[in-house]
């Protein structure tokens, strides 16, 4: 009994201090800056649905600063302001797809508390993604941040009670979403992702509250009563993406693989220096070889047309040991 009892505590502290990744920054924080060579691409189109300055007066009128063209291309801290329950839909020049870790970032305009590190001035979003335009599905949220007492316009949050929602992070930092998460969603190909929706979070306690993934309302800055108010969005950024990969795996040579996803051959560009001690590995993704060569010339056509539909790796190395792994989809 008395372990028993020793273990329901420990479960239920657990659960009380739960702790997510802190502010951009600090040891453990995951935010991305925008300066990241992770990022390989950047939404292209915007179109935004503006919320009421105060979700509570329905004549307090809109959100008027920025405009839909502020959200495109990289990360500037220009910024485009939804207001409360305001909508941003983003489409890209490629599908994201869904590789090792996160897979895009989306930004906004918060800042650090200037006595305190760990905090900072944050406006929230869901964020959501689709397929084809139509079926959304969101990231599953929580916040862990108090309930009682209103978070007011000049009040800072702790990123650690924070998860899988957008402006967890201060300007010029991304916060991160992996597609992973998402798998299994019926409805969602996270092979395929052509539209991201954020969604602002009211952070009212009261009747017009948001809520996270399990109920808990969340808390943060409500109301902003202002041109500028609700979620401030900047950018979002691609780490992985159909098409055409790029990556740089020495200084004088980089390499590409194109087309992906591919319905026949994948051909290996590789740009600069002779690809001298080149080799790649074709691997299902529970890690079955199931090809092996050398690259003895700048171009290299690789057949799949002898496998299923599905995903493969082509695990690329130097004579360095210098490893590159690109996840090729066969339709």
């Amino acid at each position: 009994m008395k372990q028993l009892l020793v273990g329901l505590f420990c479960l239920l502290w657990c659960r009380a201090g739960a702790q997510y990744a802190p502010q951009a920054g600090l040891p453990g924080s995951t935010a991305i800056s925008a300066s990241s060579a992770q990022f390989v691409g950047w939404a292209s189109q915007c179109s935004i649905q503006r919320g009421l300055r105060n979700i509570a007066i329905p004549d307090s009128g809109y959100a008027t600063l920025g405009d839909s063209s502020l959200a495109t291309g990289p990360a500037d801290n220009t910024i485009v302001s939804l207001g409360d329950s305001g909508v941003a839909m983003l489409t890209f020049a490629n599908p994201i797809i869904d590789g090792p870790g996160a897979d895009f970032a989306v930004f906004e305009n918060g800042f650090i508390d200037g006595t305190d590190p760990a905090l900072a001035f944050l406006e929230l979003a869901f964020v959501e993604v689709s397929s084809d335009g139509v079926n959304y599905f969101r990231f599953p949220a929580t916040s862990l941040t108090q309930d009682t007492t209103q978070i007011g316009n000049g009040n800072y949050i702790d990123a650690t009670k924070l998860n899988n929602l957008a402006g967890k992070y201060t300007a010029t930092y991304g916060t991160p979403f992996d597609l992973q998460e998402l798998s299994g969603t019926a409805g969602l190909d996270i092979n395929n992702v052509t539209h991201v929706r954020l969604v602002d979070v009211v952070g009212s306690i009261g009747a017009h509250a948001s809520h996270d993934n399990a109920g808990r309302v969340i808390n943060d800055p409500y109301p902003t009563p202002f041109a500028s108010c609700g979620f401030d969005l900047d950018a979002v950024g691609v780490i992985h993406q159909s098409g055409t990969a790029v990556m740089s795996v020495t200084n004088s040579v980089s390499v590409r693989t194109y087309p992906n996803p591919v319905s026949d051959d994948v051909t290996i560009s590789v740009d600069g220096l002779a690809p001298a001690g080149f080799s790649a590995v074709v691997t299902t993704i529970t890690g079955c070889k199931l090809d092996e060569f050398t690259l003895s010339q700048k171009i290299t056509t690789v057949s799949l047309r002898q496998y299923p539909p599905g995903m493969y790796y082509v695990t690329l190395c130097d004579a360095n040991g210098n490893k590159w792994v690109e996840k090729v989809i066969k339709r």
